[in-house]
Formats: structure tokens, C-alpha cells, sequence
């Protein structure tokens, strides 16, 4: 195929796509977080669009934190989402870690009152070195907390918790009894499980779930 051919038909096969916008659930406000193109609809549910935190509040010290939308609707040119997960930066996490402190790490699923299931990642620095005892505790504190939240909050509630460092500064001032604290926080979290009945084939989108592309 000529290079001529060739060009033409990049340029026909993007003419025959149309731009949609893609949306941040109710509990971010439905802020549009992206347009995507495509030439056929159905193929969006399942993508998945990241943003900042940022992006969302417009406030600088929420650069740090990454979403990811799972798009699970498309309704014209309007595609809904939930929350697929969220991470710190990088940069960030690096600039968490301090020498003769400790770094503890707790991964725990747990049920939202609405039945989705996630995957959230629970990280504290503490002020100096800590010993094993120490560590247990703190990650019992993490593990209660966890679960007393997941169990009276909707899965809209409990990402506003981790997103937004409420469930973090809960365990803080928890831990901080057992030993003196530099941060604590959700550095991530995966949505595994949608319920059955909020949106079609709940477990085939997960499985699908891909970054947005042309």
C-alpha cells in the first residue's frame, strides 16, 4: 500500500469516529475528566480514564493522587463512571520515606454497605523505628478501622474516605498512641467486585477494564 493510501486511510477511519465525553461519578461532583474518541459505543464500557485528584478540586496538594474511571455507561455522548482505583504518585511515596523510621504496610478486601468490593492498600510512617509488637498493633488498628467504616458506608462514602485521607487521619490518631506518626493514608485501592443489578454484566467489565484509547 502506497504511503499516500495509507495516510487516507488513518484520516477515514478517524473521520468515522465521534468524540465522547466521560464524566467522574456523583460523589466527584460529575466533572468531565475526559473526551475520548470512538466509532462505536459499546466499545467504551469498560475503558478506563486517569486523572488527578487535582484535576478534580483544583487544589495543588491533591496532584499526588491518581484516579482511575471505569467507564459502565454510556448514555448519548455522556459515558458514566465509578471508581476503578486510586494511587499515590510515585514521586510521592518516595518523598513519604524518611531514614530510621519505619514504613508499615496492610492490604485488606473489604465489603462497602452497597456490596462492592475493594482493595485497599493502607501504608503509615512512623516518626522513629518501630518494633514488631509495635507494628502489629498498628496494623490491627488499620484492619478495625477498615472494616468498622466498609461496613456502615456506601461504596460512594468510602472513596470519598480513602481519596480524600479521612480513613488515614482515623488510624492516625488511633496509632499515634502506640507510637508518634508521620503520615498514614490509603496509597491505593481496586474496585473488585460490583454488585450484580447496577450496571450490566458487572463482572465482564471489570475483567476488560483497559486505558481509554482511540
Amino acid at each position: 500500500m502506497s504511503k499516500a493510501k495509507a495516510a487516507r486511510k488513518v484520516r477515514d477511519k478517524w473521520r468515522a469516529k465521534e468524540w465522547y465525553d466521560v464524566y467522574a461519578p456523583a460523589y466527584f461532583g460529575e466533572k468531565m475528566v475526559a473526551s475520548i474518541p470512538c466509532s462505536d459505543p459499546t466499545r467504551i464500557v469498560g475503558r478506563v480514564v486517569e486523572t488527578t485528584l487535582y484535576d478534580i478540586t483544583n487544589d495543588f496538594s491533591h496532584q499526588s493522587q491518581k484516579l482511575y474511571f471505569l467507564a459502565v455507561n454510556v448514555k448519548g455522548r455522556r459515558v458514566e463512571t465509578v471508581l476503578k482505583g486510586h494511587e499515590y504518585s510515585a514521586d510521592y511515596l518516595r518523598s513519604l520515606v524518611r531514614r530510621g523510621s519505619t514504613r508499615i504496610d496492610a492490604i485488606f478486601n473489604v465489603t462497602s454497605r452497597d456490596q462492592y468490593v475493594t482493595r485497599a492498600s493502607v501504608v503509615a510512617f512512623t516518626r522513629d523505628r518501630v518494633n514488631a509488637n509495635q507494628q502489629y498493633l498498628i496494623r490491627s488498628i488499620m484492619r478495625k478501622t477498615v472494616d468498622e467504616k466498609a461496613g456502615t458506608l456506601t461504596y460512594d462514602q468510602l472513596c470519598h474516605e480513602m481519596v480524600l485521607g479521612i480513613f488515614g487521619s482515623e488510624v492516625y490518631n488511633l496509632a499515634k498512641k502506640i507510637s508518634p506518626l508521620r503520615h498514614v493514608g490509603v496509597r491505593k485501592s481496586k474496585l473488585l467486585v460490583i454488585p450484580e443489578g447496577v450496571v450490566g454484566k458487572p463482572a465482564e467489565i471489570l475483567a476488560q477494564a483497559k486505558p481509554a484509547e482511540a
